[in-house]
Protein backbone atom coordinates (compact mmCIF):
# COMPACT_ATOMS: atom_id res chain seq x y z
CA UNK A 1 0.00 0.00 0.00
CA UNK A 2 2.86 2.36 1.05
CA UNK A 3 4.89 1.78 -2.60
CA UNK A 4 1.12 2.50 -4.63
CA UNK A 5 1.02 5.76 -2.68
CA UNK A 6 4.85 6.40 -3.26
CA UNK A 7 4.32 5.77 -7.12
CA UNK A 8 0.92 7.73 -7.08
CA UNK A 9 2.77 11.01 -5.68
CA UNK A 10 5.73 10.43 -7.83
CA UNK A 11 3.75 10.07 -11.16
CA UNK A 12 1.40 13.43 -9.92
CA UNK A 13 4.91 14.82 -9.25
CA UNK A 14 6.12 14.23 -12.54
CA UNK A 15 3.40 15.35 -14.12
CA UNK A 16 2.84 18.04 -12.62
CA UNK A 17 6.29 19.60 -13.64
CA UNK A 18 5.98 18.16 -17.18
CA UNK A 19 2.52 20.25 -17.46
CA UNK A 20 4.15 23.23 -15.88
CA UNK A 21 7.29 22.85 -18.19
CA UNK A 22 4.54 23.08 -21.06
CA UNK A 23 2.98 26.39 -20.25
CA UNK A 24 6.27 27.80 -19.56
CA UNK A 25 7.67 26.21 -22.97
CA UNK A 26 4.52 27.15 -24.50
CA UNK A 27 4.31 31.10 -22.87
CA UNK A 28 7.60 32.39 -23.25
CA UNK A 29 8.30 32.08 -26.57
CA UNK A 30 5.04 34.04 -27.56
CA UNK A 31 5.45 36.71 -25.07
CA UNK A 32 9.42 37.11 -26.59
CA UNK A 33 7.92 36.91 -29.99
CA UNK A 34 5.15 39.55 -29.13
CA UNK A 35 7.94 41.82 -27.73
CA UNK A 36 10.55 41.50 -30.93
CA UNK A 37 8.07 42.16 -33.34
CA UNK A 38 6.32 44.68 -31.48
CA UNK A 39 8.96 47.00 -30.02
CA UNK A 40 7.29 50.25 -28.26
CA UNK A 41 8.88 53.70 -27.85
CA UNK A 42 7.65 56.22 -25.68
CA UNK A 43 9.16 59.85 -25.79
CA UNK A 44 10.93 61.22 -23.09
CA UNK A 45 12.82 64.81 -22.15
CA UNK A 46 15.43 65.89 -24.35
CA UNK A 47 18.44 65.45 -22.25
CA UNK A 48 21.03 67.94 -24.69
CA UNK A 49 22.09 71.96 -24.19
CA UNK A 50 20.40 73.86 -26.91
CA UNK A 51 22.59 74.67 -30.01
CA UNK A 52 22.19 75.92 -33.42
CA UNK A 53 20.14 73.22 -34.12
CA UNK A 54 17.62 73.69 -31.29
CA UNK A 55 15.83 71.15 -29.49
CA UNK A 56 15.12 67.89 -30.62
CA UNK A 57 12.93 64.63 -29.95
CA UNK A 58 14.18 61.75 -27.96
CA UNK A 59 12.36 58.13 -27.41
CA UNK A 60 13.01 55.60 -25.43
CA UNK A 61 12.54 51.47 -26.05
CA UNK A 62 12.92 48.93 -23.01
CA UNK A 63 14.90 45.92 -22.84
CA UNK A 64 11.33 44.15 -22.50
CA UNK A 65 10.22 45.53 -25.66
CA UNK A 66 13.17 45.95 -28.05
CA UNK A 67 15.33 42.89 -25.93
CA UNK A 68 17.97 45.79 -24.69
CA UNK A 69 17.52 49.05 -24.40
CA UNK A 70 17.64 51.36 -26.59
CA UNK A 71 17.34 55.63 -26.38
CA UNK A 72 16.83 57.45 -29.84
CA UNK A 73 17.68 61.25 -30.63
CA UNK A 74 15.86 63.17 -33.61
CA UNK A 75 16.90 66.29 -34.71
CA UNK A 76 16.05 68.64 -37.82
CA UNK A 77 18.62 70.27 -39.56
CA UNK A 78 16.78 73.16 -41.92
CA UNK A 79 19.51 73.90 -45.45
CA UNK A 80 21.82 71.56 -44.15
CA UNK A 81 22.17 69.20 -46.48
CA UNK A 82 23.38 69.25 -49.29
CA UNK A 83 20.55 70.24 -51.85
CA UNK A 84 21.73 68.07 -54.92
CA UNK A 85 23.68 65.21 -53.35
CA UNK A 86 21.72 64.78 -50.20
CA UNK A 87 23.42 62.17 -47.58
CA UNK A 88 25.60 60.46 -50.16
CA UNK A 89 28.74 59.02 -48.52
CA UNK A 90 30.07 58.43 -45.14
CA UNK A 91 31.43 61.76 -44.39
CA UNK A 92 28.64 63.71 -45.62
CA UNK A 93 26.63 61.11 -42.64
CA UNK A 94 29.71 62.33 -40.16
CA UNK A 95 28.96 65.59 -40.92
CA UNK A 96 25.72 65.88 -40.42
CA UNK A 97 24.76 63.64 -37.73
CA UNK A 98 24.29 63.88 -34.20
CA UNK A 99 27.00 61.72 -32.74
CA UNK A 100 28.57 64.90 -31.22
CA UNK A 101 26.06 65.12 -28.96
CA UNK A 102 27.38 61.51 -27.28
CA UNK A 103 30.88 62.03 -27.02
CA UNK A 104 33.57 60.61 -28.65
CA UNK A 105 32.81 57.46 -31.34
CA UNK A 106 34.79 55.10 -33.90
CA UNK A 107 32.75 54.05 -36.75
CA UNK A 108 32.09 49.74 -37.05
CA UNK A 109 32.95 49.58 -40.31
CA UNK A 110 31.56 51.56 -43.67
CA UNK A 111 27.91 53.11 -43.79
CA UNK A 112 24.86 51.84 -46.22
CA UNK A 113 21.80 53.67 -47.92
CA UNK A 114 18.52 53.63 -46.14
CA UNK A 115 15.19 54.87 -47.26
CA UNK A 116 12.40 56.46 -44.96
CA UNK A 117 9.25 57.06 -46.48
CA UNK A 118 10.13 58.73 -49.88
CA UNK A 119 13.65 60.50 -48.31
CA UNK A 120 17.24 58.41 -49.02
CA UNK A 121 19.95 58.69 -46.37
CA UNK A 122 22.64 56.94 -45.28
CA UNK A 123 23.02 54.64 -41.75
CA UNK A 124 25.92 53.65 -39.54
CA UNK A 125 27.01 51.89 -36.39
CA UNK A 126 29.77 53.26 -33.99
CA UNK A 127 31.24 52.65 -30.53
CA UNK A 128 30.45 54.83 -28.32
CA UNK A 129 34.12 55.19 -26.69
CA UNK A 130 32.91 57.45 -23.36
CA UNK A 131 34.06 55.99 -19.89
CA UNK A 132 30.62 56.12 -18.81
CA UNK A 133 29.18 53.55 -21.74
CA UNK A 134 31.30 51.19 -21.83
CA UNK A 135 29.66 48.11 -24.33
CA UNK A 136 27.25 50.68 -25.95
CA UNK A 137 27.01 51.36 -29.47
CA UNK A 138 25.13 53.47 -31.72
CA UNK A 139 23.70 53.78 -34.90
CA UNK A 140 23.52 56.96 -37.10
CA UNK A 141 20.77 57.88 -39.13
CA UNK A 142 20.90 60.64 -41.46
CA UNK A 143 17.77 61.27 -44.39
CA UNK A 144 16.68 64.40 -46.33
CA UNK A 145 13.84 66.02 -48.26
CA UNK A 146 15.70 68.65 -50.64
CA UNK A 147 18.18 70.81 -48.63
CA UNK A 148 16.36 69.87 -45.33
CA UNK A 149 17.12 66.84 -42.76
CA UNK A 150 16.69 64.51 -40.17
CA UNK A 151 19.83 63.43 -37.93
CA UNK A 152 18.70 60.35 -35.60
CA UNK A 153 20.64 58.67 -33.36
CA UNK A 154 20.10 55.64 -31.45
CA UNK A 155 22.29 54.80 -28.66
CA UNK A 156 22.11 50.63 -27.63
CA UNK A 157 23.06 49.08 -24.45
CA UNK A 158 24.95 46.34 -26.40
CA UNK A 159 27.59 45.78 -29.03
CA UNK A 160 25.61 44.41 -31.86
CA UNK A 161 23.78 47.48 -33.66
CA UNK A 162 22.78 45.58 -36.37
CA UNK A 163 20.40 43.88 -34.44
CA UNK A 164 18.63 47.22 -33.57
CA UNK A 165 19.06 49.02 -36.78
CA UNK A 166 15.82 47.63 -38.31
CA UNK A 167 13.81 48.22 -35.29
CA UNK A 168 14.96 52.24 -35.93
CA UNK A 169 14.33 52.33 -39.56
CA UNK A 170 11.17 51.42 -38.80
CA UNK A 171 10.19 53.86 -35.84
CA UNK A 172 11.70 56.25 -38.11
CA UNK A 173 9.28 54.94 -40.94
CA UNK A 174 6.15 54.75 -38.83
CA UNK A 175 3.62 57.65 -37.95
CA UNK A 176 5.12 58.98 -34.84
CA UNK A 177 8.09 60.07 -36.61
CA UNK A 178 7.05 60.98 -39.40
CA UNK A 179 4.49 63.16 -38.39
CA UNK A 180 6.96 64.89 -36.39
CA UNK A 181 9.09 64.98 -39.85
CA UNK A 182 5.84 66.51 -41.33
CA UNK A 183 5.62 69.07 -39.13
CA UNK A 184 8.76 70.38 -38.89
CA UNK A 185 10.23 69.79 -42.09
CA UNK A 186 6.89 71.47 -43.70
CA UNK A 187 6.68 68.43 -45.51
Amino acid sequence: MMRRAAAIAVAAIVLGSALAASLVWLHVPQHAAANSATPVWHEVTWPFSIDQWGKGKAFRCRASDCGVEVTLYLRAKIGFCNCTTGVADDEDLDRMGDTVLLGEVSPRGSGHPIRIASMNGRSRAYTLNSRGAPGKTLVSVVYNERCDMIAATAVIGHDRPEAIEPRVIEFLGGSTAMHWAEVTLGL
